[in-house]
């Protein structure tokens, strides 16, 4: 079985629990490393979330995975935040962070460069992104994003 399909069969698993306690599904991996498999499944909430409730989801997760075992090998699950550098995926995660500080690498260079770290300013769904790196704008597609995420500012 395929990663996206175990990591879909996951987010169909989990979505209904994390959706009646408050939570909010921030994404989900699952990756081998070394000789050892992991999920992991990260989730927030409006005000953060605790080891608490990270021992909650993850007790939830673990029987139902039991239940309908959609993972042929053997893994480690692990729930937890995503943390102060969240991954910015969903066009949610982008309109919410308009005025953050940010990371976004491209898969092709813009302007000579596939790295952009400054403001979030702008987004346009299915379009674009704006980072203000220093005094000027950087329109990003978002065909061309590798990666993005909150950064912290030093």
């Amino acid at each position: 079985m395929g990663q996206q399909t175990i990591k879909a069969k996951v987010e169909q698993m989990v979505q209904p629990f994390l959706e009646e306690h408050g939570f909010e599904l921030v994404d989900i991996e699952y990756v081998k490393e070394g000789a050892n498999r992991f999920l992991r499944i990260f989730v927030d909430k409006e005000d953060g979330i605790d080891i608490e409730d990270c021992g909650r989801i993850s007790e939830f997760m673990s029987a139902k995975l039991d239940e309908e075992d959609p993972i042929p090998d053997a893994y480690f699950l692990e729930v937890s935040s995503p943390g102060a550098e969240r991954p910015l995926k969903k066009p949610r995660d982008f309109e919410r962070s308009i005025g953050k500080y940010v990371l976004v690498t491209t898969y092709e260079p813009i302007d000579g460069q596939k790295e952009f770290e400054g403001t979030l300013t702008a987004y346009q769904a299915d379009e674009h992104l704006v980072v203000k790196v220093g005094k000027k704008d950087i329109q990003i597609p978002l065909d061309k994003v590798g990666n993005a995420r909150l950064a912290i500012q030093f």
